[in-house]
């Protein structure tokens, strides 16, 4: 027999059948869970969620995806809009298996390399896009933004900022009009 990838097998499941597992170490700080609200919002459900199928429950415990799951609850306009059914994909494996396999799929997403995210500021800013268009589509703080455009070091990324007057130190001898 042919190994056939479960992706293959996509199936929708009432998130009322879906449970997390016990034992996922991953977690997702707020603004993270945000821009995935956000990515689901503008993209729908784009990835399966990883599950299990447990027969004597009728259950599907997830092996991956449990923040995709989490969105679903958190939202009521994407259950809504999802007829509160998620896309699954099924791997029939051991405790053990599942276990390893939460690991290897939270592990394998890697993180993003400074020089690139930079970059894509700065491609975003030659089209036109604002930092605050940035900000919501990106899901990056202002002093993110300014930090990555300093990287790439181009003064044309910084035309639109207000720069405050830089303090002075008064020196020991002058007053306080700054005469000596």
């Amino acid at each position: 027999m042919k190994y056939k990838s479960p992706v293959y097998n996509i199936i929708s499941v009432p998130v009322e059948k879906i449970r997390p597992n016990t034992y996922n170490p991953n977690t997702v700080a707020p603004p993270e869970m945000r821009l995935l609200y956000d990515s689901i919002k503008a993209d729908g459900y784009t990835m399966p969620i990883v599950c299990y199928y447990d027969k004597k429950e009728d259950s599907y415990i997830i092996v991956d995806g449990f923040h995709r799951y989490q969105i679903m609850l958190d939202y009521p306009d994407i259950y809504e809009r999802e007829r509160g059914l998620l896309p699954v994909s099924v791997i029939n494996k051991s405790i053990d298996q599942r276990m390893a396999s939460t690991i290897r799929h939270n592990r394998a997403r890697g993180s993003h390399d400074v020089d690139l995210m930079s970059n894509i500021v700065k491609e975003l800013h030659e089209l036109g896009r604002s930092d605050a268009w940035i900000s919501k589509h990106l899901g990056m703080d202002k002093d993110e933004i300014l930090r990555l455009k300093q990287i790439t070091g181009l003064a044309a990324l910084f035309k639109d900022i207000n720069f405050g007057r830089a303090w002075r130190p008064v020196m020991p001898e002058e007053d306080e009009e700054g005469q000596g």
